[in-house]
């Protein structure tokens, strides 16, 4: 009579029993029995997605259904090195790998080949030249984000900044240096002394016309404060240099503090004389470091005056006057009749002087007695 045995895992005798249910389908339409991006163990076994059988090396039995360990690992959205294998099959390869190690002189000198490559570098760059443009599995997606979990979000937010500033100060570095330029500053202040705009440089420099625009503050602080008095400044003065020339003047702050400085002229008259808007007038003063004096022959004019009815009468200022006389108690009338100006005027020199508050607001026209009359006895 014929022994009865046991039939082993993964025989024809289980192959009849109710299969796992499927948990899902790929895009191509092939049926999964594991989480997608998960290694499920159960025991010292692991699950095959293909069919949700438990396997001592789930690599070995990929034969079966015709797929790879690469294709494998692609279609379930598991890492290349993932092991396939259950802990005690590791264990047994791992050792009769030393054993090989020892004795086998091709695995020796493979091993120390590798070796060698870790040490200088070239395994880790071929594994960046071979995952560059390849999209992360979801079996790494989801370690990432267990590890960021575990990250407060200003930390991120910090290492994403930091990351940024060295790439950014990078690109600028590798800019600046093909240009033949000590730094990305100097070589921003240099084009843009010539008169081109951001976005020129930035094309010309070979990178996106707004890049300059974005990132210069950062990368170059000092050259993105000067720029102005350097790029912006000579391209709104090219208008002028035709008519400064034309007039004698090396440069346009020259012409400018020549004509409204010194001579005070109004901005209408500059603009009638460089053929620009006084608009354009106003605006150069203020490009330039020069205050702009509404009115300024008038106000020269009224400065004049000022002075030399104050030299006439002996003082300073014709404020000094107006405080002195009021201080003695001498009336509007009496120091208009004095300095031979309108009481208007001398009220409007004592608010000048004092601001809105002036000398003695309020205060009318008083007539003048016999103790305070000029020129009177006490």
């Amino acid at each position: 009579m014929p022994t009865t045995r046991s039939a082993p895992a993964g025989s024809g005798s289980r192959a009849r029993q109710p299969g796992p249910a499927a948990l899902g389908m790929l895009a191509d339409g092939t049926p999964f029995f594991a989480p997608p991006g998960e290694v499920v163990a159960a025991g010292s076994r692991v699950v095959c997605h293909l069919c949700g059988r438990a396997f001592r090396s789930v690599p070995a039995h990929l034969r079966v259904h015709g797929w790879t360990k690469a294709a494998y690992c692609d279609a379930f959205g598991l890492e290349r090195g993932q092991p396939l294998e259950g802990p005690e099959t590791r264990k047994l390869r791992a050792a009769a790998f030393t054993a090989r190690l020892v004795f086998d002189p091709p695995v020796r000198r493979g091993s120390a080949a590798g070796r060698q490559r870790a040490r200088a570098g070239d395994l880790a760059r071929d594994a960046a030249a071979a995952a560059t443009g390849r999209p992360h599995p979801e079996q790494r997606r989801r370690k990432s984000r267990q590890a960021l979990a575990a990250v407060s979000p200003a930390a991120v937010a910090r290492a994403n900044a930091e990351r940024g500033r060295l790439h950014l100060a990078s690109v600028a570095a590798e800019t600046a240096r093909r240009h033949g330029y000590p730094d990305i500053g100097a070589l921003v202040l240099a084009r843009g002394a010539e008169g081109a705009s951001l976005a020129a440089i930035s094309r010309a420099a070979g990178l996106h016309k707004d890049w300059l625009s974005r990132h210069l503050r950062q990368v170059a602080p000092a050259a993105a404060a000067s720029l102005p008095d350097a790029g912006r400044r000579a391209r709104l003065d090219a208008r002028w240099r035709p008519a400064v020339a034309r007039l004698g003047f090396a440069d346009v702050p020259g012409y400018l503090r020549d004509r409204h400085v010194s001579r005070h002229w109004t901005a209408h008259a500059i603009a009638a004389e460089a053929g620009v808007s006084h608009h354009a007038v106003q605006s150069a003063l203020r490009r330039h470091g020069l205050d702009w004096e509404a009115h300024a022959a008038k106000r020269e004019l009224a400065r004049q005056r000022s002075a030399a009815v104050a030299a006439a009468l002996g003082f300073g200022t014709v404020a000094g006057y107006i405080g002195e006389r009021r201080a003695a108690g001498w009336t509007w009338r009496a120091m208009a009749a004095e300095s031979g100006q309108p009481e208007s005027w001398l009220r409007r020199q004592a608010r000048d002087a004092a601001g809105l508050g002036a000398a003695d607001p309020g205060a009318g026209p008083r007539v003048a007695t016999a103790r305070n009359r000029p020129g009177a006895s006490s």
